[in-house]
């Protein structure tokens, strides 16, 4: 597969790996006792930071980040000249960074936090991210690199401004783009019959309003060659207007799926499908051929779902939307280019189910979270947020947003009721590790959870009565005997406190007073607490 090289990409290509983890500090907790979660900080640190608790876990990822077109003017400064970047780039890449062109530099910034997200993201979930030409086809280039060219799927024209934006040379540029990719096992949910589609369905029998689809397959793959497997017959009887799998009667007429230039096809559905859903066939004559051809009853009911197309157009996707939204929550000029709901809206329905994470590590205004309470209160759904904003206005636009939608916002006719929900908001505080030692300023249970981890990759579980217990994964039980003021050894004392039945045990302790003969007997592996325990 080609992949994209660049300046500076061999500094960045494994530098999530180098990035420490840092706790992320609670500073206050906002409206109903939640999950939900702001984020202040490098969105790089708070991804990292997020891996214990959630590696794996994320269903659906959003990200809007700077389309990197040099317009420096915005609240969000849509250039990698920010210098919340600069100071970035110049700690990882070095000196070599000031001769980087924006492209570089861009992909230097996005790299390692693309290889973050892609641990986060759970294996049936999906990424959605929106760009426009300036970075798009370097975008895709690393994505197929980073989560796989066969896990792309979708580059959708999102319409956000159907005139045109005039300030193009050549093209009135209509719409921009937004990315898709999964980890292998994402199903969609499809969306919901568009209206539009509401006067097709013209038909109507003892089930309900339907369409006809020919059940013949079209377009490509529809060669008997192509899938053998779907060329079968059907029989249908005029006098008894009946359709089968089976001859019954000599006078059975056999209809195959032939394609329109005569070539042997094939159908939709494989045999055994047609027959466990035959009520849904029917036969039509069709004019100009002369012979019968079998189609499907379509049926339309409120529960029924279609793929969304790979264009969406419509008030709800207007870059005036949602200047009109955030004008309407925080006052007119709070931010620029805000994106609207509906866009993530639209997305949360193809892609989350109602106990869902969302995370969206580029947040901007926090229209991420807008959508998340407004399908939650239109649903009853529990979805969580977390948003990631490095900027200074994370407090006083992204969190502010967020709070007056769960309150409500707006007088008098634009009043709008509040969702409810609630988050707390962080910032990034201390590094886990001071070199190769733990920080012991952390806190303990911090500390727990960055060390079970980095063993299993898995989320401390409740240790019940037993205090230095992190938790059994593959049938070896975990401990961390720790102490913050006090040096801790590995005796046959503690070993008669361990009450967890395991094939096998890993403890941590600053100490270990056990012969390895012992250790070995008892299926035990020791690994020593790395800390300066010479300060006790």
């Amino acid at each position: 597969m080609p992949t994209l090289d660049w300046i500076g990409k061999d500094k960045v290509i494994n530098h999530h790996m180098e990035v420490p983890y840092r706790v992320l500090d609670e500073q206050y907790s906002y409206g109903e006792d939640s999950e939900n979660m702001i984020i202040h900080g490098d969105n790089l640190s708070a991804l990292k930071s997020l891996l214990p608790q959630y590696e794996g876990r994320i269903k659906c990822i959003y990200i809007d980040p700077p389309y990197n077109t040099g317009n420096e003017g915005w609240v969000y400064n849509d250039n990698v000249n920010d210098p919340h970047i600069k100071k970035w780039l110049g700690e990882v890449v070095g000196t070599e960074g000031v001769d980087l062109s924006r492209h570089d530099k861009w992909l230097c910034m996005m790299y390692p936090r693309l290889k973050l997200l892609h641990r986060l993201l759970s294996d049936d979930g999906a990424v959605f991210i929106s760009i426009d030409d300036n970075e798009k086809f370097y975008l895709k280039m690393i994505c197929d690199e980073i989560f796989g060219a066969r896990n792309f799927i979708a580059d959708i024209a999102v319409i956000n401004n159907l005139k045109g934006r005039s300030d193009g040379k050549y093209i009135a540029t209509a719409h921009e783009s937004l990315l898709i990719y999964h980890k292998g096992n994402f199903i969609t949910n499809g969306v919901a019959v568009p209206e539009e589609y509401d006067k097709e369905y013209k038909l109507n029998d003892e089930y309900g309003r339907y369409r006809l689809q020919g059940l013949r397959k079209r377009g490509s793959n529809s060669r008997r060659q192509d899938r053998p497997n779907m060329w079968y017959p059907f029989y249908y009887n005029e006098k008894e207007n009946r359709l089968s799998l089976d001859k019954l009667h000599n006078n059975d007429i056999e209809i195959h799926p032939f394609l329109s230039n005569g070539e042997q096809g094939c159908w939709r559905w494989g045999r055994e499908t047609a027959i466990s859903r035959i009520k849904e066939l029917t036969v039509q004559l069709v004019k100009g051929r002369n012979e019968y051809d079998v189609f499907q009853k379509d049926y339309i009911t409120d529960e029924k779902r279609i793929k969304p197309k790979s264009f969406w157009n419509g008030s709800e996707f207007s870059a005036e939307t949602g200047t009109l939204e955030i004008k309407s929550i925080l006052g007119k000029g709070a931010f620029n280019t805000p994106k609207p709901t509906g866009i993530i809206e639209y997305i949360l329905e193809q892609a989350t189910d109602k106990n869902s994470i969302i995370l969206d590590s580029f947040a901007g205004s926090g229209t991420t979270a807008h959508a998340v309470l407004n399908m939650n209160r239109a649903d009853g759904g529990n979805r969580k947020f977390i948003l990631i904003e490095m900027c200074d206005y994370a407090e006083t636009i992204t969190a502010e947003r967020v709070k007056r939608v769960i309150d409500g916002y707006g007088e008098g006719k634009k009043k709008v009721d509040g969702t409810g929900g609630g988050f707390k908001f962080y910032e990034l505080g201390e590094k886990l590790l001071n070199g190769e030692y733990l920080n012991e300023n952390v806190g303990t249970d911090k500390i727990r959870e960055y060390v079970y981890f980095t063993e299993t990759k898995q989320h401390v579980t409740d240790k019940g009565d037993e205090p230095y217990f992190m938790g059994k994964y593959f049938d070896t039980a975990y401990y961390f005997y720790y102490e913050k003021n006090a040096v801790t050894t590995l005796d046959r004392a503690f070993m008669h406190t361990v009450k967890t039945t395991a094939e096998s045990y890993l403890i941590y302790a600053d100490k270990c007073i056990i012969s390895d003969e012992e250790l070995e007997k008892n299926h035990i592996k020791f690994k020593k607490i790395p800390r300066d325990i010479t300060r006790l």
